[in-house]
């Protein structure tokens, strides 16, 4: 049986790969700050490590004391748009914080599997869509510097010390469990999808951000991945550093892009609500058009999405928005 050291154990998608990874028969240990996660989102059935990558002195007490097979580390800050307003805060926690990750895991923890929690924002504004994983890499905010700093010293590391890695580039990540008993609870919250839901819970106004962009709609088009398809991305790269020594980078997306109004009218129609929709200026940092290339996530590790069509991302996030 392994051991999987899960960082950010307790945000919104290292909760739900945290269950996958029990569910699965795995050994499971939770390495979490709570400083934007939730403690009670943390599965009883795995160990809790309170404790923050920024201090590597607690990292070097948790793999000193846990024996650790692989990681996945979610324990990332997420917000293009706060990341524009504090990139000190992204630089220190994201790339930092990993490097402390890394080092520590390969020196103490002699670990050699480890699957990185990075995003289609390393690609910056497309100049090519769908997008493939070879596609330059020129972010236009510093969150999405923060994740392509962190593939390049997975690389480097996977040069120098023989580290096996897979970077999981997500397209954005939605939706709750199909019961309605986890789901997407960030603080600050910057997502569409829950931002327009609890509009239209709390009948207030929902802030549409740019409406001039060179898209059909005027609206920025994006990807998304249901949150039980990306977790099962995680266990198909897990199975693959279980085979295959090297660096992999795959990204996470369906393949199809769904504009932001496009969403909102979903959002409309699964909560039987009409929102009430405030246009504001663009948001910096965002990009035009993401759209995944999945075509060889889906050839190398033979991954299917089952549940990341939009309506069934919006039902799942309704659902769990409307229990809280």
């Amino acid at each position: 049986m392994s051991r999987i050291l899960v960082t950010g154990g307790a945000g919104y998608i290292g909760s739900f790969m945290v269950k996958r990874l029990l569910d699965d028969g795995y050994e499971v240990v939770v390495f979490d700050s709570l400083e934007r996660g939730h403690k009670e989102v943390i599965d009883p059935r795995a160990k809790f490590v309170l404790g923050d990558i920024k201090n590597a002195g607690t990292l070097e007490n948790l793999f000193h004391d846990e024996i650790i097979d692989a990681v996945m580390h979610f324990a990332g800050y997420i917000s293009v748009e706060e990341s524009t307003i504090k990139p000190d805060l992204y630089y220190d926690n994201n790339v930092k914080g990993s490097r402390n990750l890394l080092s520590v895991a390969l020196n103490i923890g002699r670990l050699d599997k480890f699957i990185f929690s990075s995003s289609a924002a390393v690609y910056g504004n497309p100049i090519k869509v769908p997008i493939p994983e070879d596609h330059p890499k020129n972010p236009t905010s510093p969150y999405g510097k923060s994740k392509l700093e962190v593939e390049e010293m997975l690389t480097e590391f996977q040069k120098k010390e023989g580290l096996n890695f897979v970077s999981l580039r997500y397209f954005n990540a939605a939706g709750a469990s199909l019961d309605g008993s986890m789901g997407e609870d960030h603080s600050p919250e910057t997502h569409i999808i829950p931002l327009a839901i609890k509009a239209a819970l709390n009948n207030n106004d929902f802030s549409l951000y740019g409406t001039d962009y060179n898209t059909p709609d005027g609206t920025c088009i994006r990807d998304y991945i249901h949150v039980l398809d990306l977790v099962e991305a995680h266990i198909l790269a897990l199975n693959k550093l279980q085979k295959d020594n090297g660096g992999f980078f795959y990204n996470v997306g369906r393949g199809i892009g769904y504009s932001n109004k496009e969403v909102i009218e979903m959002v409309k129609k699964i909560s039987g609500k009409d929102l009430k929709v405030k246009v504001m200026g663009r948001r910096p940092g965002d990009s035009e058009v993401l759209i995944a290339d999945a075509a060889k996530i889906q050839k190398e590790l033979g991954f299917k999405p089952r549940y990341s069509d939009l309506e069934t991302i919006v039902s799942t996030a309704f659902n769990w928005h409307k229990r809280i």
